[in-house]
């Protein structure tokens, strides 16, 4: 049986970026560490990078290369994602986007999703949610 990958979340990534958080340390860790993470994740990255980061675009394509250098092949966003994300936010009552996270995460094969953004602990299918920073 191979070794599944961790998943990782936006709020990761963020932080890796994130000059002087407290987080960064163990979000830059994670992503050295190598995992999943998906096309969604990114455009979310992209959001928060510019509007609370205030980084320029091509600031953005820069980190989102060096992501990728790090998390390579992203899971893509597939009708199906989206249709299985739909099914995992009413069961757990996750927005749209949350569900999009987990969807991507189980199609991905991933066992681990690190994010804050979700209780810590809770098991979907295969998939244990672990906050990295608690």
């Amino acid at each position: 049986m191979r070794e599944s990958k961790p998943f990782i979340d936006t709020n990761v990534i963020v932080y890796a970026f994130e000059a002087g958080a407290r987080k960064q340390e163990a979000a830059l860790n994670l992503l050295v560490a190598g995992g999943v993470t998906s096309v969604q994740v990114l455009n979310e990255f992209a959001s928060v990078a510019r509007r609370k980061l205030g980084f320029a675009w091509t600031e953005i394509e820069e980190a989102v290369a060096g992501i990728c250098v790090l998390l390579p092949d992203p899971a893509p966003l597939r009708l199906q994602t989206r249709v299985r994300a739909v099914q995992m936010a009413e069961r757990f009552d996750f927005s749209i986007y949350d569900g999009l996270i987990v969807a991507a995460a189980l199609e991905a094969g991933c066992s681990v999703l690190y994010t804050e953004d979700m209780q810590h602990g809770q098991k979907i299918e295969e998939l244990v949610i672990n906050n990295p920073f608690r």
